[in-house]
């Protein structure tokens, strides 16, 4: 099948982002969906492509070229994006990262022997097998995990599923980081099962953490961050609103022999106003909050929301003190968080000197011509 797009849409092609949207469709003849040829109005060949009918993002490029996009295809791609991946120091790393990888909407998760994918396109989905056939052949694995429950897949008209697709996977897998070993759940955590993009700022955080201080560490979730400070600071608050998320993070420390957290359920922003009243003081904090904008509309009340827990961070954050913050909204830009953060040093009355500014692991490239792979932003900063 071929489909015709503007002029526009070529050139968004041009530039170098994968991405053509409904409104620079000129003609779709045949609304199935797949991987197709593209062509300009004129019957020019631009490249083939995967197509969604029923997404706004209607095709993806895959390759200028006419060659057969088969397993072979595949298992080339993903084992090429493997090969980039060096010098990573943990046994769980992402091989492929959609579009910053040239593979749109195929992520790929490496959990020491095991795979666990996600397809998130229509187009994608089409060529499941070719895609299964290739990371077979690329990576080995004893098992291949589909985590297909992304919300994404809705608005490709997809359905939300789990599914077993090769071998075998576990409920709960042991992942081993700079010497700091978790417990990953493929099955039913957060994303393919842990959050592997906060891989190196957890290690950064790790080095700047001051030696027999107090540390904090907010929006826990399994304790990942928390494990990591426990290993220089005397003492650590990990703080989550979520039971259940707080028995992994125990659970995760009993595997490192960590016996100086304390496992605190709450609310991190009643938690931060309590801890302001008591003028209580922390040598070292981390905030890691999940997405405050889901959506741009939201972006306002994200930001204020933003503003919030980082100005109250700053108030009980001790001298010469360190505090790593982030955000995973795309939609707030790092030039909005940066914003943010200096307005509530400002707010908070106190200097805070600028040590770092971080984005996702290396094995979730960002590409400068396409920002939507920019969604992680950290900033390491120190009071003085």
């Amino acid at each position: 099948m071929t489909v015709k797009v503007t002029a526009r849409g070529a050139e968004r092609w041009k530039q170098g982002h994968p991405w053509i949207y409904r409104s620079d469709v000129a003609e779709e003849p045949d609304k199935k969906p797949g991987i197709v040829r593209v062509t300009d109005r004129k019957g020019k060949f631009l490249g083939q492509a995967l197509y969604s009918p029923s997404s706004e993002i209607r095709l993806r490029l895959l390759t200028r070229g006419k060659e057969d996009i088969d397993a072979q295809w595949w298992a080339a791609r993903i084992a090429a994006a493997a090969g980039r991946r060096n010098g990573i120091d943990a046994s769980a790393w992402r091989v492929v990262h959609a579009e910053g990888d040239g593979l749109p909407s195929l992520i790929i998760d490496k959990y020491g022997p095991w795979i666990v994918a996600q397809l998130l396109s229509a187009g994608l989905e089409t060529a499941r097998a070719d895609v299964l056939a290739g990371v077979t052949a690329a990576l080995t694995p004893e098992g291949i995990l589909l985590r297909n429950d992304a919300a994404v897949r809705r608005h490709e008209g997809l359905p939300a599923e789990v599914v077993l697709a090769v071998g075998q996977v576990p409920q709960v897998v042991e992942v081993v980081e700079d010497g700091v070993k978790y417990l990953a759940a493929p099955w039913s955590g957060q994303k393919t099962g842990a959050f592997l993009d906060q891989r190196e700022n957890r290690i950064l955080v790790g080095e700047h953490t001051k030696a027999g201080g107090r540390a904090l560490d907010l929006f826990t979730y399994h304790g990942s961050f928390a494990l990591h400070l426990a290993r220089r600071a005397k003492d650590v608050v990990a703080v989550d609103q979520s039971t259940e998320a707080l028995a992994r993070g125990a659970e995760n420390a009993r595997l490192n022999g960590i016996t100086n957290i304390e496992w605190r359920e709450a609310n991190a922003f009643d938690l931060l106003r309590e801890l302001e009243r008591r003028r209580d003081q922390f040598d070292t904090i981390v905030i890691d909050p999940p997405a405050f904008a889901k959506t741009r509309a939201n972006l306002e009340r994200a930001v204020a929301g933003y503003k919030e827990v980082n100005l109250r961070a700053m108030k009980i954050l001790a001298p010469d003190g360190v505090l790593f913050t982030s955000s995973c909204s795309y939609h707030v830009s790092r030039d909005v968080f940066n914003a943010m953060l200096a307005d509530a040093a400002r707010d908070s009355g106190r200097r805070m000197q600028f040590i770092a500014s971080t984005g996702a692991a290396a094995d979730h490239p960002e590409l400068l011509n396409v920002p939507e792979t920019g969604y992680l932003k950290g900033v390491l900063l120190r009071a003085v």
